[in-house]
């Protein structure tokens, strides 16, 4: 009885220890909660601005188009102030190729941005699955790809489009080969006078945390430590674009004043780093989320210019928001960013 009495009373001590350690837990949330809360209800001083961009479907190099279809396409582009298409043109293939058959229609739609869109730059988006320990698509290690994605950039480039932009994923910050093939790249673009961008995930929240995800997870497949670029990388990365898009979409926080926070701390961090350097646009989504009602579109504008509000002065360089994505943007969406977002604009409903 003794025994089972000393068990019982170790047993009750852990229990009660749980519930404390569950009691502290719970409590931190609510007060984090409860600040983000406090925090999101100070309406933005901070305007959009005139520097934006979009992220545009395959379709428009890949299928036939009327003129009347280029033509409201223009005055989309013209009424939402964007600056710059990444039109999806790629994706390449392992050997660093584009069969020409994906992008038949690319120089009708070059045409048609000259004429109805004047003085929009329209980027050729490409990119793939990066190889990382042995699982992906295209090998940026081997040189003989680089050259051919060069050959496959320059072609692009002879059709008539305003720049190269590259998505490869994952990045991660030791990643040589991407970025000697960054060099090469804007060695091409500044010979033709055109422009080289890259889209890039969401800086990490703490540099020092990295090893401790090398460390912990694995890069085998699908599997593998966030490929989040540390400060050094990201201004290594800005030196040597033009512009940097930034992935900030994708944060499937419960709320809209955390995933707030969320867009106004990548935005405040990112211009700091970088803003000076090159053209920033932090990317906001209009495709549904995991958790549409916390991420959507409005929370993420309206993070973005809480975000310019931290900031202690203006970049140097031109910045501002990267809509991802033309596909999934519905007229009432567009209407919503024109209200949020653009200067000159009354704003809508909470900012």
């Amino acid at each position: 009885m003794v025994k089972i009495g000393r068990v019982g009373g170790a047993l009750g001590r852990v229990l009660r220890w749980a519930g404390w350690a569950a009691a502290l837990v719970l409590g931190l949330g609510a007060l984090v909660f409860a600040g983000s809360w406090v925090w999101w209800q100070q309406d933005p001083e901070a305007r959009g601005t005139e520097a934006n961009a979009l992220w545009a479907r395959h379709q428009w190099v890949g299928e036939p188009h009327t003129d009347a279809e280029y033509r409201a396409l223009g005055a989309l582009l013209k009424q939402n102030r964007i600056t710059d298409v990444f039109f999806h043109t790629g994706p390449f293939e392992s050997d660093g190729t584009v069969p020409a058959s994906k992008y038949r229609y690319a120089r009708q739609l070059i045409e048609a941005m000259r004429e109805y869109a004047p003085g929009v730059r329209a980027q050729a988006y490409l990119g793939q699955i990066r190889v990382v320990d042995g699982e992906g698509v295209i090998d940026l290690d081997d040189p003989a790809v680089r050259e051919q994605v060069l050959k496959t950039d320059a072609a692009f480039l002879d059709i008539g489009f305003d720049g190269i932009h590259y998505d490869f994923e994952p990045i991660y910050p030791d990643d040589d080969a991407f970025m000697t093939l960054m060099d090469r790249t804007r060695e091409l673009t500044r010979s033709r006078g055109r422009l080289l961008s890259v889209a890039l995930e969401q800086p990490t929240l703490l540099d020092a945390a990295q090893p401790v995800y090398k460390a912990l997870i694995p890069r085998k497949g699908a599997v593998h430590y966030p490929p989040r670029p540390t400060a050094d990388f990201l201004r290594a990365v800005a030196d040597r674009a033009d512009q940097v898009a930034i992935m900030t979409y994708d944060v499937s926080l419960p709320t809209e004043a955390l995933a707030g926070w969320h867009y106004a701390r990548h935005t405040r961090t990112t211009l700091e780093l970088i803003g000076d350097r090159t053209t920033v646009f932090m990317g906001v989504p209009t495709y549904r989320p995991l958790m549409e009602w916390a991420e959507g579109l409005p929370a993420a504008l309206r993070g973005v210019r809480r975000g310019i509000d931290d900031l202690k002065r203006p970049p140097k360089r031109p910045y501002g928001v990267g809509v991802y994505a033309g596909w999934t943007t519905r007229p009432d969406e567009w209407a919503r960013y024109r209200a949020i977002w653009l200067p000159g604009t009354a704003s809508g409903p909470g900012g």
